[in-house]
């Protein structure tokens, strides 16, 4: 409740001053400079030409600014020095006018302290600002998790290697061989005696059995 209040007396000074401001300078800018600048010469201010150039320009803009509610920090200080500046060199003949002044440039310096309020442009480029940085610290929270993640995961392998059987963990004795059956024993058995027998010291040559060294000495005695 307190911070509508607020945004809402923010609101209705922004106007008021704002508007003053401006209805100042489009009363300048209707006169022309040259009748603005004779009034400054009247008033006794130097260099009446761009005095008149200056407030001109910094009521119109500056009132615009404070009734958008925009940059309003700086608008109210340049308001401010402007009124406090026009108060020194050129005071109004005018009291109405002077008092008129120095609320103005008060108020100024007010808003340029206390803000916008809610109710302005300011507060929505804020709104924009900070959702825009939150976006972007939500993108690069979401980055660094992914980066970090990905050197959690162990690398995987390029083909998926076939499985192992599980090897059994009761029976590891060897399998016996299994024994030869009747008609296989004679084949082996028939194989065997084919097969010639070699005295010790014999040799087999081309087929043929050659007789060993001592078997010739015997033949020949």
């Amino acid at each position: 409740m307190k911070q509508a209040l607020r945004d809402l007396a923010a609101l209705v000074a922004r106007l008021g001053v704002g508007g003053i401001f401006f209805a100042n300078g489009w009363a300048k800018l209707e006169d022309g400079l040259k009748i603005t600048g004779a009034k400054f010469l009247e008033q006794g201010a130097p260099a009446p030409g761009a005095w008149a150039t200056v407030t001109m320009l910094a009521e119109l803009i500056g009132g615009a600014l404070l009734i958008a509610g925009l940059a309003v920090s700086v608008t109210g200080l340049v308001l401010f020095a402007e009124a406090l500046a026009v108060f020194l060199v050129a005071p109004p003949l005018n009291p109405i006018s002077l008092n008129e002044l120095i609320l103005l440039g008060a108020a100024s310096l007010l808003l340029a302290v206390v803000g916008a309020g809610r109710v302005s442009v300011d507060h929505m480029v804020v709104i924009r600002r900070r959702e825009s940085e939150a976006a972007d610290e939500f993108a690069a929270d979401t980055e660094a998790d992914r980066v970090i993640a990905s050197f959690k995961e162990p690398d995987k392998p390029a083909g998926d290697a076939p499985a192992k059987e599980p090897e059994p963990v009761g029976d590891t004795a060897p399998h016996p061989r299994p024994r030869a059956s009747g008609g296989d024993a004679k084949t082996v058995e028939a194989k065997t005696a084919e097969e010639p027998a070699t005295a010790p010291g014999d040799t087999l040559v081309a087929g043929r059995k050659k007789p060993s060294s001592r078997s010739r000495r015997t033949t020949t005695d």
